[in-house]
């Protein structure tokens, strides 16, 4: 299919580090994924390969080159699109790397958005032998290495889409995940979302807020509801809002257009699906402008998520290595029925009393010829009728109750044969209690026992959590019980996936001795099988047999342990007992699809006939590369297996590693020759395996070599056997720059930050020309070593060997503003390089910035103008704050100059944001300062009817000082031009009020400890460099403090203030701006 597309650029060739970025409420780390940070607003048609499943009733079509998403869903009974269909694809900053779409059905795992959500991946398309067909999709992820699948069939006479999903982790530690199927739904006055009848609570993000529903009485999203308004309408939700709803015992959630009577439903079985969420932009200017960014004629949506083993964001599940975890979804389109009362794959009912009567209406999604529905209660039955139901129209009928209740019914809807489809039972209306929010761990030294210091460490863990570290609780509590079981093997397997494996070894060590301190056979054998693991990561194969054998006396790792220990029999060539071995890991696991290639490998070498349980296993997992390469093998024919890889370098280099760890050295070999040649980790990996299955250590030298003569663009190795590798490679070919910039690159992502520095220093003594390496030591220099002069050598040198890379720019911006160079002299070094800074948003914007605090308005105002600017979603507020700046600047200046009509003309635009910001306003956005010096124009200008009206305007707002954290805080210092609209009303002492309560804020928090918002949901800093928190806290309370003096006629202690954050910071507009008020006295117009 030809679909309009709106153009990236090329992802960065930069690794990115962003180790405090905070993501849907979890880490926003994203290396090894390449960032794509510029979107070039070009629209040009471009081709897909699209996968279409049509049946009588529906017709949909699938993208696996975009995440293999649902594209569009058609209900052809009315044409309805029951997903909504972006006619374009017209990606805005949103996903974790970067380019996200809306629209359609995405699948988010393993984390929400999906890092692969822009990207292509495995699929095969199945026809069956019932009529049905069924597309394949599914990937393993790159960060993480655990695999997904989704299969998605149609059936021949069922309107609705089934998804099978089927989540495994092939890694050799326990791994996260969460699953959150989002569909997309077109939205207007007349939509409603369809929550349970049950639902009576919503959640935020990390549960950190809590509202009723559907109607909200309280503050949610800092917008007030206390009136009493129904959430679940999008037409009443004015603020980007997400909620999640708080237990159900219901299968559905859904969506219903009362204009058009006809919407979408998710069912899925509410034990496991337990997540049932509503995310909009909300119907203002806000979500206005993303709906711009992200359709051209489209129109809103929102995004009714559907959660599987997990019920908000975040909120992750454990998965152990071998494990597989399964669900079925159900999407379908109904009409006819309105507010849902329950529903299941089969049908959806709506039963609801008026009055007397009730009032029924019943959709089917199949044809069920002869279909009953009887209502019943104590005394009998109450109403019956016999009736023809199918896709094409719902049934709609109104009988009488009988002065029954209709909670004393049940009405149940049977096929011809008696068999039911569905039993419905109304819920009694009665108050339920709301929940509390969550709240955050206490610090290490305040958890109470050993067990929560635990259980706070294995949460931080499971979360993700961007802030708070999982290694300070076991510490703390290793601290206090050096030899804890649980503590002990936790921190070694913390070192484990470090890499750490030598050190990891004595915390399993003494894990065990406490599990043996009265018995030689404990409950779980979980530490000797970590304990061996780590062993065969050092090459210690015998001592790592012995303890992985011990593993197999308890059945929680004897599938594992089996599987290892028929790895080791394999590569000693003892095959027959190989084979025994893995037979007994299938006992335990009959879908751990490690296993199953290791038995279809062994029964190859052993002669065996593989061909019925090569088919079975594929049947299983129709996308396992491993065993796609067994049946490409056996049939002599590679095309399809070629076509299954992708011809993506990482998925051969997967494949191969686990080949050699079952001791098939010259099949891994065979893999990778079959790859792309061109990456450097092919080469590396190919090494390795030859000298450590060959023994062929000249022919493994010059593959190292062969590898350093490649492009390092987008080599981010990450895995725990690439580490391996590149360290092999160092050792044997110490020389090979590339090789210790590719082993730092993977060190410092593991947050073994002083060895990856050695490893970047030596990679820039060996080849000082390669610019990245000299950029990743300045990261390393800033946020481990604090050494601010010396990142920006590295740095500078950095941009002085490419001064083509906008992104090292960025980055040297960024450490002058932090050495405070002045904004004069950061503006000159960048227009040096205005075709670089006009490749990238924040560039070009930080440029502005330069402009604004130089009072170059005029120039600031014409380049934002100049531009559409593509935000980061949570990074809203930075071209719109330029924006206003530079118009109130140029109509100070205006009104120095006596022409008030400019001035009032400047500062009106102010109150309106043109769609090339890219950026709309919300309803709480303070206007204070405009309409503070919109007061002034008018006065000047002899209006002073109108200068009140403005005053008055601009004397309310904010109600108190608070920190500025995220796009949705309005800048304290609103509070300040409340105090100077009030006196020029000559209300003097709410004035001194508003400025008393800045002086108070400052003075009161000035010495607090800054500590990360625990739930904090979206941080889209993609600054590398870790910020000076506790000094930006400062200089905050510093200038809110200043600005209070200042109000208060304190002007000398104010300009002291100022003057100290601008030495520190020069960029500081804020306080820059307030310097020329103590300097210039503008303030005192308003005093008598």
């Amino acid at each position: 299919v030809v679909i309009p597309t709106y153009e990236t650029g090329a992802p960065d060739v930069n690794p990115m580090f962003f180790e405090r970025r905070v993501y849907q409420g979890s880490s926003g780390k994203v290396y090894p994924l390449p960032v794509t940070e510029t979107l070039l607003g070009k629209k040009e048609p471009k081709s897909y390969t699209a996968v279409f499943l049509e049946n009588k009733y529906l017709k949909i079509m699938l993208l696996p080159e975009l995440g293999g998403r649902i594209q569009r869903a058609i209900d052809k009974t009315n044409g309805y699109d029951f997903v909504y269909y972006n006619q374009v694809v017209k990606p805005a900053l949103v996903g974790l790397a970067g380019p996200w779409i809306s629209g359609g059905i995405e699948f988010n795992w393993p984390q929400h958005h999906r890092p692969s959500t822009f990207l292509p991946i495995e699929y095969h398309i199945e026809e069956n032998e019932d009529g049905s067909a069924t597309l394949f999709i599914g990937e393993t992820d790159v960060m993480y290495g655990t695999k997904g699948m989704a299969a998605i069939t149609l059936y021949p006479e069922r309107a609705y889409i089934e998804i099978k999903g089927r989540l495994y982790n092939p890694t050799t530690m326990d791994q996260t995940f969460l699953w959150w199927a989002n569909p997309a739904v077109a939205v207007n006055e007349n939509t409603f979302s369809v929550f349970p009848p049950d639902v009576h609570a919503v959640m935020d993000h990390g549960k950190r807020a809590v509202s009723t529903f559907p109607i909200a009485t309280g503050e949610y999203y800092k917008f007030d509801y206390s009136a009493g308004v129904d959430i679940s309408r999008y037409k009443n939700i004015q603020v980007p809002t997400s909620y999640m709803a708080y237990q159900s015992k219901y299968d559905f959630i859904g969506n219903y257009d009362e204009g058009i009577q006809a919407g979408l439903l998710h069912i899925a079985d509410h034990h496991i699906s337990v997540g049932k969420k509503q995310w909009t932009w909300g119907n203002g200017d806000f979500g206005q402008a993303w709906d711009r960014n992200l359709t051209d004629e489209d129109g809103p949506y929102i995004e009714l998520m559907t959660g599987v083993y997990t019920d908000n964001q975040p909120d992750f599940t454990w998965l152990a290595p071998h494990e597989e975890k399964t669900f079925t979804q159900y999407f379908m389109p109904y009409k006819e029925v309105g507010r849902v009362t329950d529903a299941n794959e089969n049908v959806v009912v709506r039963y609801e009393q008026d009055g007397e009567n009730a009032q029924l209406s019943v959709y089917a999604a199949q044809s069920y010829p002869n279909a009953s529905i009887t209502v019943t209660c104590a005394d009998g039955t109450r109403w019956h009728r016999q009736v023809d139901l199918a896709p094409e129209r719902a049934l709609t009928e109104t009988f009488p109750l009988g002065g029954i209740p209709i909670e004393d019914t049940v009405l149940t809807v049977a096929k011809e044969n008696g068999l039911p489809l569905i039993k419905v039972m109304v819920e009694r209306h009665e108050d339920k209690p709301v929940p509390e929010p969550a709240t955050p761990l206490p610090p290490p030294s305040q958890v109470k026992s050993i067990e929560e210091l635990y259980l706070a460490a294995t949460h931080l863990i499971q979360y993700r959590h961007a802030s708070s570290s999982a290694a300070d609780y076991y510490l703390e509590g290793l601290r206090r019980d050096p030899d804890d079981a649980r503590l002990n093997d936790g921190w070694g397997r913390h070192l484990y996936r470090q890499g750490r494996f030598e050190e990891s070894l004595l915390f399993f060590d003494r894990a065990i001795e406490r599990l043996q301190w009265k018995n030689p056979n404990p409950e779980s054998c979980k530490p000797f099988l970590h304990r061996g693991l780590a062993l065969l990561m050092l090459d210690r194969t015998d001592e790592a047999y012995d303890s992985i054998f011990k593993a197999v006396w308890s059945s929680d790792t004897q599938n594992v342990a089996w599987y290892w220990l028929a790895c080791l029999a394999s590569r000693k060539n003892r095959l027959t007992q190989a084979l025994e071995f893995v037979e007994n890991a299938l006992v335990y696991n009959t879908h751990d699809m490690k296993s199953r290639l290791l038995k279809t490998m062994l029964l190859r070498r052993t002669g065996g006939d593989r061909h019925e349980w090569i088919s079975e296993s594929l049947h299983i997992d129709p996308l396992d590369l491993g065993l796609a390469y067994e049946a490409a093998v056996l049939s002599d024919d590679l095309v399809a297996w070629k076509k299954l890889m992708r011809g993506d370098s990482r998925n051969y280099r997967l494949l191969a590693f686990r080949y050699a760890e079952m001791g098939e050295g010259e099949t891994a070999l065979k893999i990778l020759e079959a790859g792309p040649s061109d990456h450097p980790m092919t080469w590396y990996a190919k090494g390795w395996i030859i000298d450590t299955h060959r023994n062929d250590r000249e022919e493994a030298l010059a593959c190292y070599r062969h590898a350093e003569t490649l492009s390092s663009a987008y080599c981010f190795p990450n895995t725990l056997e690439e580490l391996i590798v590149l360290e092999h490679a160092t050792q044997l070919n110490p020389d090979g720059s590339y090789a210790h910039y590719y082993l730092g690159n993977l060190l410092y992502d593991a947050k073994r930050h002083e060895e990856a520095l050695r490893s970047w220093q030596r990679s820039a003594s060996l080849n000082a020309e390669f610019a990245t390496v000299h950029r990743n030591l300045a990261i390393a220099y800033h946020n481990q070593r604090h050494d601010l002069e010396a990142a920006f050598s590295a740095i500078s040198r950095a941009q002085q060997l490419d001064d083509q890379d906008p992104r090292i720019l960025l980055e040297r911006d960024q450490m002058a503003e932090r050495l405070a160079h002045t904004p004069l002299d950061r503006l000159t070094f960048l227009d040096r390089h205005q075709s670089v800074v006009a490749k990238r948003d924040d560039l070009f914007l930080r440029r502005i910035m330069l402009l604004n605090c130089l009072k170059r308005s005029e120039e600031a105002y014409a380049a934002i103008m100049s531009r559409s600017f593509h935000p980061w979603e949570g990074g809203e507020g930075l071209v719109s704050g330029q924006y206003v700046l530079s118009l109130v600047t140029m109509a100070q200046h205006a009104l120095d100059m006596h022409d008030c009509n400019t001035a009032i003309d400047l500062l009106k635009r102010t109150l309106t944001w043109p769609a090339n910001l890219g950026e709309g306003r919300l309803p709480q956005t303070q206007d204070n300062i405009a309409c503070h010096h919109l007061g002034i124009a008018y006065s000047r200008s002899g209006d002073d009817e109108q200068a009140r009206q403005w005053w008055q305007r601009a004397s309310t707002g904010l109600e108190k000082p608070a920190p500025n954290h995220y796009y949705h805080d309005q800048p304290s210092d609103t509070i300040f031009y409340q105090g100077l609209a009030l006196l020029r009303l000559g209300r003097r002492d709410e004035a001194s009020k508003r400025f008393n309560l800045l002086v108070s804020y400052g003075r009161k928090h000035q010495f607090d400890e800054v500590k990360p918002d625990f739930f904090a949901v979206s941080l889209p800093e993609t600054s590398v460099y870790h910020n000076d928190e506790a000094q930006l806290h400062l200089h905050h309370c510093h200038y809110l403090l200043a600005l209070g003096n200042l109000g208060l006629g304190n002007v000398v202690e104010a300009e002291a203030l100022l003057s100290k954050i601008v030495a520190e910071n020069p960029s500081h507009q804020g306080a820059l701006t307030a310097l020329e008020l103590c300097r210039e006295g503008i303030n005192r117009e308003a005093r008598p």
